[in-house]
């Protein structure tokens, strides 16, 4: 018996069974309800364990959809993601989602077949060492070396994938350990570990607050990792404070919410930055100061003093010095704030006015002219029209940036996109994942005509299972985010931006068995929206936008977050 099994043993007598039957049986056990994966060689005694195991297994046509719709499905619910490949190329596939996950703390487990132990560095078929590939980008990996600690190892990764700051594992499985049989059957139970609350510094967290004028909430998202939404939306409306949002965290606050100014950042809302720039106080929750966010750093919030609170120790200070750093559990940490703070006085009225005055004096605005698709105004419809339902699955790119600032969203489980890593190819997979986690919500993958050709084999997945996923596919011909930086910032000598030689996407999704139709005016945007949501299975809603459509405002590299360019045709508006 291995170090990792002998934690407790149970059912010593079992009849023997195979390390791929106890894989599927401790998955099952687990309430594991959907496995995203693609077989080979090295994987395949557990495919074959798979039939009849109990858990749904959704064949993907490539593995990084695998991963993608992993992470999504663990976004959308909470719960682990699961993925699983073969070895070599297979395994590699991963490794994209497999950063993807950890740079966003996403909890999910990635299981890969491998050579047999005794070729494992030999150079065989397909071996690769996918364990030191990864070492970087995970929080902890096992190469299973016994049947009989497949079931430990399995439930070590599940919680080592979600608990404290949550991401990504990896358990690799030698073919012979998967053949190979035992009779024993060890699990493994670890106690629910709670990080204290640090009640000292969120008594100085407390006197900041009270001392504040300018105060403003900075949300992370951390915030949604933690199951701290309520917490903080109960501090938010009992105090009052205005407050911001990282991309990853939309929707912690509802976006309509009063005193919700908006995303901060490169293409946050004109009042969300200025807020922060004017403020005297940021209360920063669950969330690590990316250069996306806070623009030049040196410069800021520069009047600002912080309280951090965030569970990993390794962000406070990072970046940013801490007033008052916070470590520990989140949800529990910001109800101990709200207990101390939100029967004080806090003398922040006139903040409250001016902050949310600004957020409706600069409120965007969808008369653009021209007869054309204007893509904001198609996607505040959209959301709109979906309602509270409104799941949005977005790829990276022009359309991202406009998701985030023109749609409406409930809650954090609502918006889902690569923030950290910024992964094109994202959005068709993780709207199936998301669709698959939440069958009843209106889950749509808004996409571009880039990094739609980067997973569109994924319409045969949605086909097979008669997944019903909306597509809006924001076509420009082009690769606009890089179109529109060359610009701006390379005197617009566009290089290698051209993709007018895209193919007829309606054409293609139909090849796929998927509904899809074209609109390219205005006034074709409302009946578009109703026809794609009222679809009964997947279907693509093909969108031709102006290719010279920039997105608006912007803060240029190097300068902070005050320095914002906007958008001429609402100057002074914006």
């Amino acid at each position: 018996m291995s170090a990792v099994a002998t934690a407790i043993s149970a059912n010593a007598a079992a009849a023997p069974r195979s390390g791929a039957q106890l894989l599927v049986q401790t998955l099952d056990r687990l309430g594991v309800d959907v496995v995203f994966g693609y077989p080979g060689g090295a994987i395949m005694p557990v495919y074959d364990a798979l039939t009849g195991g109990g858990v749904k297994h959704i064949l993907v046509r490539h593995e990084q959809g695998a991963a993608f719709a992993a992470d999504a499905y663990a976004r959308a619910t909470g719960k682990v993601g699961v993925c699983m490949a073969t070895s070599g190329p297979g395994a590699t596939n991963l490794i994209t989602g497999i950063a993807n996950a950890m740079m966003d703390s996403i909890p999910m487990v990635c299981i890969t077949g491998n050579v047999a132990t005794h070729l494992m560095g030999t150079d065989a078929f397909q071996e690769i060492d996918i364990l030191g590939v990864t070492l970087p980008l995970v929080k902890h990996s096992w190469v299973v070396r016994d049947p009989a600690d497949v079931p430990a190892v399995i439930e070590e990764a599940f919680h080592v994938a979600r608990s404290g700051r949550p991401g990504p594992v990896l358990v690799d499985l030698p073919k012979d350990i998967q053949v190979g049989t035992t009779s024993e059957d060890f699990g493994f139970h670890i106690p629910n570990e709670i990080a204290p609350v640090d009640h000292a510094a969120i008594a100085e967290a407390e006197q900041l607050i009270r001392a504040a004028e300018r105060p403003l909430i900075y949300v992370g998202g951390g915030v949604k990792i933690a199951g701290a939404v309520e917490a903080l939306r109960d501090f938010a409306e009992r105090t009052g404070i205005p407050s911001v949002s990282t991309l990853n965290a939309l929707g912690s606050i509802r976006t309509d919410a009063p005193g919700f100014l908006g995303m901060l950042g490169m293409h946050g809302t004109k009042a969300a930055n200025e807020a922060v720039q004017e403020s005297d106080l940021l209360i920063v929750f669950g969330a690590r100061f990316d250069d996306r966010a806070t623009g030049k750093l040196a410069e800021f919030a520069p009047h600002a003093k912080v309280v951090h609170f965030d569970i990993d120790p390794a962000e406070i200070n990072k970046l940013r010095n801490a007033h008052v750093p916070v470590v520990g559990d989140l949800k529990a940490g910001i109800e101990e704030l709200t207990r101390r703070v939100a029967t004080a006085s806090l003398a922040i009225d006139p903040w409250i006015i001016r902050s949310t005055s600004n957020a409706k004096r600069n409120a965007f605005r969808y008369d653009a002219p021209g007869e054309g698709v204007y893509a904001p105004a198609l996607l505040n419809e959209l959301s709109k029209a979906a309602g509270d339902s409104f799941v949005a699955a977005c790829d990276v790119g022009q359309h991202q940036m406009w998701v985030a600032q023109h749609c409406e969203f409930a809650r954090p489980e609502a918006h889902l996109t690569s923030g950290g890593l910024g992964a094109m190819g994202y959005g068709l997979p993780a709207g199936l994942g998301a669709k698959l986690a939440r069958p009843d919500a209106h889950v749509v993958t808004v996409s571009g005509d880039g990094s739609f050709m980067m997973n569109i084999q994924e319409l045969a997945t949605l086909r097979r299972y008669g997944v019903a996923l909306k597509i809006v596919l924001l076509d420009n011909s082009s690769l606009g985010l890089v179109r529109q930086w060359q610009e701006l910032f390379f005197a617009e000598n566009y290089s290698e931006v051209d993709l007018s030689d895209n193919p007829d996407f309606v054409a293609v999704a139909q090849a796929f068995g998927v509904e899809a139709f074209m609109i390219n005016q205005r006034d074709q945007v409302s009946g578009g929206i109703a026809r794609l949501l009222a679809a009964p299975g997947p279907c693509l809603m093909h969108v031709l936008i102006d290719p010279k459509e920039n997105v608006w405002p912007l803060v240029p590299p190097g300068k902070n977050n005050a320095e914002m360019l906007h958008d001429t045709r609402f100057e002074g508006d914006m």
